[in-house]
């Protein structure tokens, strides 16, 4: 039946729609900076929580450096005239292992504090490393005459010290040295020992070591021999391989993984053999720690040199809720479209008035199907908390809708597109590879539908009232 007062024309109660959508997107920007703080505030959480255990760790070497002296000369003005002179100044030498073995466990916990959780490991490495003087070492222009091989430093590089074990084992052809802490007198961070390297003319040294050590999330590799062999096992289910090295073999599953990498030197683009001032930086200055958006960057460890390339490991969460629930609400306007398109059909075809109230309070219930969301996916994960807030906003608008419709089959139409569009979103966020693909298509799809639908609609005339 038709309502003798309502004089709004097809186009208006179009317009107004729109309005009233437009208008709904300043509590849906609201939302999305109310996700942005919660995950600020996760973070913080995460940080306290991990704090004193260790951050990110890169670990690096075995390097030895071996102090040298050499002769330099220098061109300075003296009367106004120039004059060169030689001086001896004190170098070091490093040298990269000729082949490293490195065997590294990796075992995952997950800290929680509230509802915030914090993915941190103990790790176990072990490993042999050969090192042998080049024999083309005369091509760097050391004398190795000048070279004070009984001060020798065997170095290692770790980003975080305070995550390092309180018994680290170094030998040097089965005998025991004492370590000391820092990256020796280059300064950085891991810890060193004096050795003797002038076995070294006559045949390679063999180094064992095995060192326990203490991180969170992520863990990365400085490759520096002229062949590194590293395997790492864990118990972590859902490991993410970056940095600029991928494994040459990895095997993932249910429960854990294992990943071996083989590296040599040409890939790394350096000498084995290299000179620098001494006091220069260790093998490791500084790490970055990953971000939580999406998958992290590469680790990035730091020498003298800047930024040297990791094979890195991040021990990610697979579903991240505050990264889950910033996509769907980017779906916001999907659901107030199809909501209120609807609303509209049957307020233009059907001979229902749908008033601009209506459509804002049941517009007001879809975007606070959002905020349910957040809130309950920090307690209980996102897919339950996407089951319970889609179901009580579809369930909140379907009774709505059966009072502003007067009937419960149209309102029924109103609840199955919401259920609809909430199984859609889901697998769009599920398939995020697909997800412009099949939005794609339903919004074609529902354009045809509409189209259909008005196409002998004469937007700009009046209904003519019944008596």
């Amino acid at each position: 039946m038709f309502y003798p007062d309502d004089d709004r024309t097809p186009g208006f109660k179009l317009g107004l729609a729109i309005i009233i959508g437009l208008v709904l997107t300043i509590p849906l920007f609201s939302i999305y900076l109310l996700n942005y703080d919660r995950q600020t505030q996760s973070r913080e959480a995460t940080s306290s929580i991990t704090a004193g255990w260790g951050g990110p760790q890169a670990i690096a070497g075995p390097v030895l450096v071996i102090p040298y002296r050499t002769m330099t000369s220098e061109t300075v003005a003296e009367n106004g005239q120039s004059v060169t002179r030689s001086r001896d100044v004190r170098r070091e030498l490093t040298l990269a292992p000729e082949v490293i073995e490195l065997d590294t466990n990796v075992r995952p916990q997950v800290r929680k504090r509230s509802i915030y959780e914090a993915v941190v490991f103990d790790a176990q490495a072990s490993g042999r490393a050969r090192f042998a003087f080049p024999p083309d070492l005369a091509r760097t222009g050391v004398d190795p005459s000048q070279m004070d091989l009984a001060r020798a430093e065997l170095r290692f590089g770790l980003s975080d010290p305070r995550g390092l074990g309180a018994n680290p084992r170094v030998a040097a052809d089965g005998r025991p040295l004492r370590l000391q802490p820092g990256g020796g007198s280059g300064g950085g961070r891991g810890f060193f020992a004096w050795i003797d390297a002038s076995t070294l003319s006559g045949k390679p040294i063999a180094i064992d070591f095995a060192f326990d050590f203490r991180g969170n999330q992520a863990l990365s590799l400085a490759p520096q021999a002229g062949d590194t062999r590293w395997t790492v096992k864990s118990a972590w289910p859902s490991p993410s391989f970056g940095g600029d090295f991928l494994p040459a073999g990895r095997n993932v599953a249910a429960k854990g993984f294992d990943a071996t990498y083989r590296i040599g030197n040409l890939a790394l683009g350096r000498s084995l053999v290299s000179t620098a001032e001494a006091g220069g930086p260790g093998p490791i200055e500084r790490v970055a720690p990953p971000s939580r958006d999406g998958l992290p960057p590469p680790v990035r460890a730091e020498d003298g040199a800047g930024a040297v390339q990791t094979a890195q490991i991040i021990l990610i969460q697979p579903v991240d809720p505050y990264s889950q629930v910033n996509r769907a609400t980017k779906y916001g306007f999907l659901f107030i479209g199809f909501t209120f398109l609807a609303l509209l059909m049957f307020d233009v075809v059907g001979d229902v008035r749908v008033s601009a109230v209506e459509y804002l309070l049941m517009g007001a219930a879809l975007v606070l199907f959002f905020v349910l969301l957040l809130a309950f996916a920090e307690v209980v994960g996102f897919a339950p908390a996407y089951v319970v807030a889609s179901g009580a906003i579809a369930g909140l608008n379907t009774a709505y809708a059966a009072a502003v419709l007067r009937s419960w089959g149209r309102a029924a139409f109103i609840g199955g597109l919401l259920i609809g569009l909430y199984a859609v979103l889901y697998i769009l966020l599920s398939l995020e590879a697909f997800s412009l693909l099949i939005g794609s298509v339903l919004l074609f799809a529902a354009l045809a539908g509409v189209m259909f639908a008005t196409r002998r609609i004469d937007w700009g005339a009046k209904r003519v009232a019944e008596a």
